[in-house]
């Protein structure tokens, strides 16, 4: 487990550009002065198994933005919050019920830009505790877990894409058994591939 930690801290330190659901579309011309608003997710890495693994949800179809998609719990930066850490551990307790002391931040990762207009904060924390999942109604339809090792296998990666307001949109994916992981998420996680194999 200190392996793990001391790999991810290496990987957080690394730095580099943020991401955007956009980056892999140079065509797609983003609106000048457009405003984002600050949000924060928690990559939540569970040790209390046998394996490492990342814990993600599956969104209520019923939500505004980004309806049944699968996502890492988090949520946009509130008033309230000191800033996009303290958000992505708000909202990790409001939709799974995850307690914020059984969570090691080891720190941030570049943001990523949605397609929502968010600027995402991806907060990197270890879960040492089990604890008891509790699924937000009417936001969370779903909480489960992938391997780490699957998440961190570049070879789970592909490029794939669909047409967005009138153009074909590429976008990373790494499918998981029934789960189709994709989107900001999945880039998020191509993004943490990369800084670890540096």
């Amino acid at each position: 487990m200190t392996d793990i930690a001391s790999t991810l801290r290496r990987a957080i330190a690394h730095g580099g550009d943020g991401s955007s659901d956009f980056d892999l579309n140079p065509t797609i011309k983003l609106p000048a002065g457009r405003k984002l608003r600050p949000a924060g997710v928690l990559v939540p890495i569970d040790l209390t198994g046998p394996v490492p693994q990342v814990i993600l949800t599956k969104r209520s179809s019923r939500l505004k933005h980004h309806p049944g998609q699968i996502a890492f719990p988090g949520g946009k930066v509130d008033d309230g919050d000191a800033d996009a850490t303290a958000a992505a551990l708000r909202e990790a307790r409001e939709e799974i019920g995850l307690p914020e002391h059984v969570v090691e931040v080891l720190g941030d990762l570049p943001t990523h830009e949605t397609v929502s207009s968010f600027v995402v904060t991806p907060v990197i924390g270890l879960i040492h505790a089990r604890f008891d999942e509790r699924p937000e109604a009417g936001e969370v339809e779903e909480v489960f877990r992938v391997p780490l090792s699957h998440a961190l296998d570049q070879s789970r990666y592909s490029v794939q894409s669909r047409r967005w307001q009138g153009q074909m949109r590429h976008y990373y994916t790494a499918p998981f058994g029934p789960y189709y992981i994709w989107g900001a998420t999945a880039r998020i996680l191509r993004g943490l591939v990369s800084r670890m194999a540096q």
